[in-house]
């Protein structure tokens, strides 16, 4: 006589796989993922995160990481680096976001692949560089719930975390203007032993 034994029920690492092995999914799917996970605290943060994006359709899908996205990084409650970009011998460094470029990968999506495009991002991510943090971390309310926010200093701009396991945390970027939120993943970098 054989038992059958109950599936362990998936975590949220699992689902995220499941999310990004298929293809790109719903924005409402992701609101659904994001409403499942656990909120986050603001030291739990602190670090040195890799991003990509969660696909969804939104016209920001992907424009990150053509243009060498590393992440972001939180020093402490006052000082975020919310733009790091790698250039091509492998160096992080911290961008100064502006809301100009901004709102032109909102309003041209189409535009955001053009072969003239990709390299006058990383052209304008170089002239950029900053050591100077331009954004902070606070606890806010979204979708009714309170967790760790990122706020740009100079940018009608939010990231809500979500966490997904002490490693990954889920960010909603809420925008001024932005039809929908925009979603992505931060990996927490490790340091070199």
């Amino acid at each position: 006589m054989s038992v059958d034994t109950p599936a362990q029920p998936m975590t949220p690492a699992d689902t995220l796989r499941a999310l990004l092995s298929g293809p790109p999914i719903t924005t409402e799917r992701a609101l659904a993922f994001f409403d499942e996970l656990a909120v986050v605290d603001l030291t739990s943060l602190r670090g040195r995160w890799r991003g990509a994006g969660l696909p969804t359709g939104h016209p920001m899908d992907g424009l990150l990481e053509a243009t060498g996205w590393f992440g972001k990084e939180f020093i402490d409650v006052e000082h975020v680096h919310p733009l790091l970009f790698q250039d091509r011998h492998g160096r992080v460094f911290s961008v100064r976001p502006l809301h100009v470029l901004m709102s032109l990968a909102q309003l041209l999506p189409f535009a955001r692949f053009h072969r003239l495009s990709v390299p006058l991002a990383k052209v304008c991510n170089g002239l950029l560089r900053t050591t100077s943090s331009h954004a902070r971390l606070r606890m806010t309310a979204c979708r009714g719930r309170i967790s760790a926010t990122m706020i740009y200093d100079h940018l009608p701009t939010h990231d809500v975390f979500r966490r997904v396991d002490d490693d990954t945390v889920l960010g909603l970027m809420d925008a001024k203007g932005m039809a929908y939120p925009f979603f992505f993943i931060l990996r927490r970098e490790r340091p070199a032993r």
